[in-house]
């Protein structure tokens, strides 16, 4: 058998944080956090904007950006939110969550903007 790898990651090292499943991923293009905002529209999820500063994102609880937008349905609007949120806090780490009403919890969250390291 086989010996397990340890990951190498360092906090400060910027390139080797993870914060989500899409973290191991190059990085989402403008084209696709529009399919992924379409999806959580198009499941029923209530998307919402938090953010948080870079050394913080991993003990803290990240600031929700005005409320929830429960019911909206306008992708551009939802992203614009996101802009905004960004553009306020251009140096916080951004991310973007659908609701599920049904399960109540999660089903989606994903960082969206990369603040910068500390």
């Amino acid at each position: 058998m086989s010996d397990i790898q340890d990951y190498n990651s360092s906090l400060s090292d910027p390139s080797s944080r993870k914060f989500e499943t899409f973290s191991y991923l190059p990085e989402m293009t403008a084209a696709q956090i529009r399919q992924q905002v379409q999806y959580i529209v198009s499941k029923g999820w209530n998307p919402a904007v938090e953010h948080t500063e870079p050394e913080n994102a991993y003990d803290h609880y990240w600031y929700m950006w005005k409320l929830p937008m429960f019911g909206e349905t306008d992708v551009d609007k939802i992203l614009a939110e996101a802009e905004a949120c960004h553009k306020a806090h251009p140096d916080n780490h951004v991310r973007l969550i659908g609701y599920d009403n049904y399960a109540q919890s999660k089903g989606v969250e994903m960082v969206i903007y990369r603040g910068n390291p500390v």
